[in-house]
């Protein structure tokens, strides 16, 4: 924002999960930028990755029930709480971020409530008086794009975001990760996450573990990753091939994980997001049940995997509707090598062929990835 008169405190909203808040990083720091308090307000699933952020100074959880796979009833005790956090906040500003298929007006009547003055969202429903500014947005926009968008037309602009390299570029983007050798050892390795929330977006447990055996033994050390409620998933799918570190981290700790592999495997899930923040390129496993042109790996060199004509796309299925799961499951184990292949990760063969004779590692022919480098957003 510009002029003379004093920076406003300024609250974002995005009340879904990790990934979507990670998505959003780009337009809070827009909005950080112009601001002399930013606050994000998320749903419980997101909080770890808020906390992630540049630019956020506050992080407000309020768990929605109109959001989320398992909404909580309504409760008016947490209703009046978050009233009073909101109120207590002295916010000026508010930007609804959202997705395409959701409103914003629940929300935008407490912010309202709470006193907020100013008040902009995508919305196509008719708001009445609770917006203040009614944005559309562009068809076919990338999520992360889609938020930059409202922020923008709200008057909020990325410092030097100008395309010459002095500024913001746009990218997702977290504070410093940790080091975290000592939970994977020392050595090149591809990451594999097999979990999603949503299971319509992940490989059935087998074909997971079969992928792990033929990535490791096409001489890739393959470190499985997981939540704390993934500890069965992840030794199942690690099994005697890889490095089970399900549980093991929180997400912070999983950035300096997906940090320093050389490649990352893992559906359209909140890793995925995460692994593009730390600049790790990612082969996406995409169940086309939402569209990746929304939602997929974005701002890093990336390959999408799956059929995306199969028969439940954009169906939004949380668990896949066609015997099976042709569209993720049928991806053969070539096809995983090959886009761990060119997206840098090498296996042991590869790596031999690009030694020195002295035993020094040859130069990358590529880019820093050991891979083609590629414009934002691209497909590899």
């Amino acid at each position: 924002m510009s002029g003379s008169r004093p920076r406003p405190r300024t609250l974002v909203v995005r009340l879904d999960s990790a990934g979507d808040v990670l998505l959003a990083g780009p337009a809070v720091r827009a909005v950080a930028a112009g601001s002399a308090h930013t606050a994000l307000l998320c749903g419980p699933q997101g909080g770890q990755a808020a906390r992630l952020l540049p630019g956020v100074d506050e992080v407000i959880e309020f768990d929605a029930p109109w959001v989320g796979l398992e909404p909580p009833p309504v409760s008016r005790v947490e209703t009046r709480r978050l009233l009073h956090a909101l109120t207590a906040g002295r916010f000026d500003r508010a930007l609804v971020l959202v997705s395409y298929h959701q409103s914003p007006l629940p929300v935008a009547l407490l912010l309202r409530l709470a006193g907020i003055g100013w008040i902009a969202a995508d919305s196509e429903d008719y708001p009445g008086a609770l917006l203040d500014l009614r944005h559309h947005r562009l068809p076919h926009r990338h999520e992360a794009l889609a938020a930059l968008d409202l922020a923008r037309d709200a008057g909020f602009t990325l410092p030097g975001g100008d395309g010459n390299g002095d500024g913001d570029d746009g990218a997702l983007r977290v504070h410093t990760p940790p080091h975290t050798a000592h939970l994977t050892g020392a050595g090149p390795y591809v990451v594999l996450h097999p979990g999603a929330a949503v299971p319509a977006r992940a490989w059935s447990p087998g074909r997971a573990a079969r992928a792990v055996a033929a990535l490791a033994a096409a001489g890739h050390r393959v470190v499985v990753t997981g939540g704390p409620g993934e500890r069965d998933l992840t030794a199942k799918v690690a099994g005697g091939h890889g490095l089970d570190l399900g549980g093991a981290t929180d997400l912070r700790t999983l950035s300096g994980v997906l940090a320093a592999a050389r490649v990352v495997v893992a559906g359209n899930t909140g890793p995925a997001h995460l692994a593009a923040a730390v600049g790790t390129p990612v082969a996406c496993l995409f169940a086309p049940v939402v569209p990746a042109e929304r939602w997929g790996p974005y701002g890093v060199p990336h390959v999408l995997l799956g059929d995306q004509d199969a028969g439940c796309a954009r169906s939004r299925a949380r668990h896949c509707p066609l015997p099976g799961h042709p569209c993720l499951d049928g991806v053969g184990d070539a096809e995983v090598l090959a886009a761990v292949a060119a997206l840098g990760g090498e296996g042991r063969a590869a790596r031999a062929r690009r030694t020195a004779p002295d035993g020094r590692r040859a130069r990358p022919p590529h880019g820093p990835n050991g891979g083609a480098e590629t414009e934002r957003g691209a497909t590899v």
